[in-house]
Parts: C-alpha cells; structure tokens; sequence
C-alpha cells in the first residue's frame, strides 16, 4: 500500500497576503519535505480563470517539483484532458518525465466547469469522447517512430514523430471520476483509475470489482493501479486535527462548488459541511492509518492513497509537520 499527498493547488485565500510567488514557493518547499518524509508521492490538480489563483498549469509546476526530487513519484490528479492540445500535452509531459527520470503520472478527467470550456473554445459535450482520444494519441506519440493515430479531434499527420519520448516506453496515464461511465472509461483505456474523495470505502471496492470484470472481459492482462483520494489531517486528537484542517477544507469545498456548478456559492450549507467532515480522514496518526487500512481491506495491497493535506491558509509550518507525522507514523503502519 503507498501512500502520497498533495493535491497543490496554490490558491490564496482573502486573508493570505503573500505573492503568488511565494504560494509556488510553498509548493516546492512541500515537494522536498514529502520526499524527505518517505511519502510515496506528491500530486497537483488543475483549475482554470480562478479570482483565488488555482493552479493552473500542471506541467510546468510538475517539472519544477521534478527537479527538486529524486525519487518521489509526482503527478496531476487531475489534468483536465479535453482541454489540451494532444501534441503539446505529450511533448510536456515527456520532457516533465524526462526531468524526473521516469517518476511522472498523468491523471485525466473529462471536466466540468462550463467557463472553462467556453473559454477554451471546447465543446462541452464532448469532453467524454475527447478524453477517450486523448489517451490512445498520447501513447502513440510516446511510441517510437511516427504517431501512426488518426485524432478525431485533432488534425494531426499520422506520419509526424512526436518529440521527446519519455524515460520509459511511456508515462502512465489514470483516469478520473466516480459514475459508472468513467470508471469503465479507466477499465478499458487507461493503466488505472482514481477514485474521487466522496466515495465511500464500499463504492471504491464497488468499483473495483467492475474494473476487474471489465478488463477480464476485454482480455487486458497490463499492470492497473488504483488511486484513492481523501481529504485529511494528522494531529494530536480528532478535536485538534479538525480544528487545524477545518477552514481551508470548507474553503477548498466552497471553491469546488463554484467550479462544479460555475456558480457563485457565498456559503456552504450546515448539512453539506457535517457531510464534509464525514468524508474526511483525520485524527492521531494511529487513527488515520486504521481508517486508510480498509481500502487495503477492500481492494488489496496494491492501492495507491492520495490523502489531500494541502488546504489554502493553513500555513506552511502545519503542513510541513502534517506531512511528516504521516511519513513518520502513518505510513509505517501501512506498510
């Protein structure tokens, strides 16, 4: 069982009074610290057109944590695929993984804010079949020789060879979501899949069975890798890992809402946030890792647990010691 963290998104809260510098700067400074904890891995995630800052650039804030590791994986979870120019996206990512010697991961999603597709001049509706387009190019580019993929999407010459390659003969690619439609989008496509934070222990081992099933079906013998996303905290107590986590955790939720619905949301409802608080997993270190013990239970040893511990506002100094008392006292207990 592995376990990494993240997921860096460099907003900055209304009462953060630091530079957008300083929020990258953070970044790196976490990057080095989750490697120094032992940690498996370190994640970004992808938003656009933010009034908070939300990262918006993947690749080249992977590169920058890329130079700053030497055996950390890293990666997005997620990018958002329908968005990229598939030719782009597989030069970057290939040069990212070239920096990291191999250790980079591509999360996808298909997406949903509507401003961000209208901006983007990508129709909505297609972001599903999109992402299914984007994965078998990105391969092909990362084969050796010419691409030899006909995009539906993308008017791209079959006999153009795409440059650079990766470290190894390609960067693994994971899809994202939690409805039936993309897990099995995952099962067929992709080398794993992420399970999305509300789910519960049973909907990921749901899930899983499905995949199994499906890529037993499909005659797919690879190597596929289950993410698992949390939000969480580690602390002295519940009462005192809450407290720490709470406001930039609501926050953090008060954003997604806005981004998933691409409306104004002033506030989130009492029920909503006792939901939130639900989800989350966080206490002392012995708590945490009882809790992140039954996916293990559920789906067996080869799991991959993203415990989000990057909240706006919470301060660098917490996150720093959240991150080593999950290296220190977390991690050991899973493995």
């Amino acid at each position: 069982m592995k376990l990494g963290t993240g997921l860096f998104t460099a907003q900055r809260r209304p009462d953060d009074d630091r530079e957008p510098g300083e929020l990258y700067d953070e970044i790196l400074t976490l990057t080095r610290e989750i490697e120094r904890a032992g940690l498996d891995s370190a994640w970004v995630s992808e938003h656009h057109f933010a009034e908070d800052g939300y990262l918006s650039s993947t690749m080249p804030t992977l590169g920058a944590m890329a130079a700053e590791t030497d055996d950390l994986e890293i990666g997005s979870c997620v990018a958002l695929g329908p968005l990229y120019d598939p030719v782009r996206l597989a030069e970057d990512a290939a040069t990212v993984d070239l920096i990291a010697d191999g250790r980079l991961t591509l999360g996808l999603a298909i997406g949903s804010n509507p401003r961000e597709f209208d901006v983007f001049g990508v129709p909505r509706e297609e972001r599903a079949e999109r992402l299914e387009d984007l994965v078998p190019f990105l391969r092909a580019a990362w084969s050796d020789g010419p691409l030899e993929y006909e995009s539906t999407f993308h008017d791209v010459p079959a006999d153009v060879s795409i440059t650079p390659k990766p470290a190894n003969e390609r960067v693994p690619v994971f899809l994202g979501g939690g409805a039936k439609p993309a897990v099995r989008r995952a099962a067929r496509n992709a080398d794993g899949w992420c399970a999305p934070s509300a789910l519960s222990v049973g909907g990921v081992r749901k899930r899983v069975e499905d995949i199994r099933r499906v890529r037993e079906e499909a005659g797919l013998e690879d190597d596929f890798q289950v993410y698992v996303i949390r939000h969480g905290w580690v602390g002295d107590s519940r009462e005192e890992a809450w407290e720490t986590m709470c406001d930039g955790y609501v926050y953090l939720q008060r954003r997604y809402a806005e981004i998933f619905s691409g409306e104004p949301v002033e506030e989130l409802e009492d029920d909503r946030k006792r939901e939130l608080k639900a989800q989350a997993v966080f206490g002392t270190p012995d708590q945490v890792a009882d809790e992140l013990e039954a996916y293990r239970d559920a789906v067996g040893d080869d799991v991959h647990v993203i415990l989000r511990t990057y909240y706006p506002g919470v301060g660098t100094d917490a996150m720093v010691d959240c991150i080593h008392r999950l290296g220190d006292e977390v991690a050991p207990a899973l493995r």
